[in-house]
């Protein structure tokens, strides 16, 4: 299949008028022709921190702290969670990765509670079993939680935060499996930073307390950060010096707790570039091609060779016509009613 339009090329995403071609789920060509078209190629997006588990919970909790909130075993999401049957969990779960995927989301890297039966459910959700939506063509990452067994059904392994608990045996398990680690630090103060870089993860999640030493720290280890400030601002526990991070390390958007906030990566790219004030060519690699190489997928980036996950915007839309800077608008206007088309493994999902 081929798709035409301006393209955004590359790490840079260099605008290129012309053709994407495409071929058994990989970018095989790109063409630079006159076309006739106002649509706009990019990368999917790679939401790198969720946790879809609490749709069964969207906005309960008012008012209530970050550790009432989240914290395990008895924060409000768990016991919820406790109390949902399987059916219930994959139903919420399905509903928000339809959302997902219409609004340009490819591939998500989930930090997913409950063992293995946790695992189970969101495998269910996106094989379609016993959802009306049917199967899903979002790719999920799934980390494992709450169990060191559930290695053995997830993709790796997603630590709440040093605090929680002793996470050296399982990391070294995750490791020895050859499988990723990724742990919360730094989200409500400092001190969980330093024990956590100790593990020597993968990847850090939020670092919103970060401090001089934990930026030479990661700067010096090159561990890559995933931040979430929609999040962070909600629970009220500061928001990330997303601009200071990008400059010691690759930096990652993730959209955190549904419970929380919508897993939508046009809010969040609005809301990051608008705080940090970074270019707009940074916070789009941050929802893009940076999540995919925390995950080590070949993915995130218009090139040849690269998986064929792009989504496609209508550059004539009322919201995108007349921008001087195609990837300035995309990254601080753009959203939902501007997706034309989402192609994953080279089948276009088109929007009903």
């Amino acid at each position: 299949m081929h798709l035409e339009g301006t393209i955004l090329v590359g790490r840079e995403f260099e605008p290129v008028e012309g053709r994407v071609v495409t071929a058994d789920g990989e970018i095989v060509r790109i063409e630079s022709c006159a076309v006739d078209s106002d649509d706009v190629i990019l990368p999917a997006f790679v939401n790198a921190h969720t946790h879809i588990g609490d749709s069964i919970a969207k906005e309960a909790g008012e008012g209530l702290t970050l550790d009432e909130l989240v914290a395990p075993p008895d924060g409000l999401k768990h016991r919820l969670l406790r109390a949902a049957s399987h059916a219930e969990k994959v139903e919420a779960m399905a509903r928000t990765l339809r959302y997902m995927e219409s609004t340009g989301t490819g591939t998500f890297i989930e930090f997913r509670e409950g063992g293995i039966p946790g695992v189970e459910a969101l495998r269910d959700a996106l094989s379609g079993s016993g959802v009306e939506y049917g199967a899903r063509d979002i790719d999920a990452v799934v980390l494992g939680r709450d169990d060191p067994d559930v290695l053995a059904v997830a993709d790796g392994y997603g630590a709440s935060g040093a605090r929680d608990g002793e996470f050296e045996s399982v990391r070294t398990a995750t490791g020895e499996a050859g499988k990723l680690f990724g742990i919360h630090a730094g989200e409500r103060d400092a001190d969980d930073i330093n024990p956590a870089m100790d593990l020597d993860p993968d990847f850090l999640v939020h670092m919103v307390h970060a401090e001089p030493l934990h930026l030479d720290r990661l700067e010096d280890r090159g561990t890559p950060v995933v931040v979430c400030p929609r999040s962070n601002l909600v629970t009220k526990v500061g928001v990330p010096q997303v601009r200071e991070l990008s400059a010691r390390t690759k930096v990652a958007l993730g959209t955190d707790n549904v419970m929380l906030d919508s897993p939508s990566m046009f809010r969040e790219m609005e809301f990051a570039a608008k705080l940090a004030d970074l270019p707009a060519r940074e916070v789009l690699r941050m929802a893009t091609v940076n999540g995919a190489e925390i995950a080590g997928l070949n993915r995130g980036v218009v090139e040849e060779g690269a998986d064929a996950r792009l989504l496609v915007l209508d550059g004539d839309s009322d919201n995108l016509a007349g921008a001087h800077d195609l990837v300035r608008a995309i990254v601080r206007r753009a959203g939902h009613a501007d997706v034309k088309r989402v192609v994953l493994d080279g089948t276009p999902l088109r929007r009903e």
